[in-house]
């Protein structure tokens, strides 16, 4: 008899499923599971999440790439705010899928504390020790060494959302001097970046739409830390068809190096605008 597919990785972790399925799909960036004794990378452009979130050399260093990025494409200098806002969403949209991506899929939420998680980003990579997860009574995985069940579907988002405060939170708080903002501010950014990596997965998963409306469920706008709801709407292209947008709780910044190139999303960029933007990107 052959056993099902999942097995094996239901037997390896109880995420290893929903990260071989986020690398199908987006391949570029490949999550790699830790045993208990496997240690982290090192080195050659890793940088442990703890490191960031102290503040130190590990984060001038992670500045110092977006800063010649920066100089290197645009030909110009950034705010060093403005380069701290570049290097903290190219960090926090791939960490909040450590963390949504088997929520979505299997209904499993992974803690992932600082000290557990890795990233090389030239290389799109992350490494995570994913020990200890939530799920529903009903999961094969429920009865798994570090499983915590919890009643319901409600139940089952607050751990998502105390899971990426548990990681994001430090980081913020390493970031926090380098950047122009308060503490609602940057949690907007959280905000965002929930939003947006998995309203974009779930696009690749052909499942946009069930994506949407679990976010919306997820940030109803009265969870704190964050700030606002996942603010999707609606608008209405050139030709009747529908385009979906969605309101940002913050900004990249990066109008500061191109001010004629807003996001789509951004709170500056007007209804006229994005319909043209999304109209031409179908």
């Amino acid at each position: 008899m052959t056993l099902p597919a999942v097995l094996p990785s239901l037997l390896t972790s109880p995420v290893t499923a929903a990260y071989a399925r986020l690398a199908e799909v987006f391949p570029a960036l490949r999550v790699d599971l830790l045993t208990d004794g496997e240690r982290a990378p090192v080195g050659g452009g890793w940088v442990s999440a703890a490191g960031l979130a102290a503040g130190g050399p590990d984060l001038d260093a992670f500045l110092a790439w977006d800063e010649a990025q920066v100089r290197r494409d645009h030909g110009q200098r950034a705010r060093p705010d403005v380069v701290a806002s570049f290097a903290l969403h190219r960090y926090a949209w791939p960490a909040c899928l450590l963390i949504t991506v088997p929520w979505f899929l299997h209904r499993r939420v992974p803690r992932v504390p600082v000290e557990d998680v890795s990233f090389q980003r030239e290389l799109g990579r992350m490494t995570v020790r994913a020990t200890d997860f939530a799920c529903l009574p009903a999961d094969p995985a429920a009865t798994l060494p570090g499983a915590r069940v919890v009643p319901d579907e409600e139940a089952l988002r607050a751990e998502v959302r105390t899971a990426v405060a548990e990681h994001l939170g430090p980081v913020l708080e390493g970031f926090a001097p380098r950047m122009r903002r308060g503490r609602r501010a940057l949690w907007g950014m959280a905000t965002d970046e929930i939003v947006e990596g998995l309203w974009y997965v779930a696009h690749l998963l052909g499942e946009e739409r069930r994506g949407m409306a679990e976010l919306e469920r997820l940030l109803p706008g009265t969870a704190k830390p964050y700030v606002g709801t996942a603010g999707f709407r609606e608008l209405t292209g050139p030709a009747g068809e529908t385009l979906s947008t969605r309101d940002r709780a913050s900004c990249c910044l990066y109008y500061t190096l191109r001010p004629e190139d807003t996001c789509v999303t951004c709170p500056r960029t007007c209804d006229a605008d994005r319909v043209r933007k999304l109209s031409a990107g179908t």
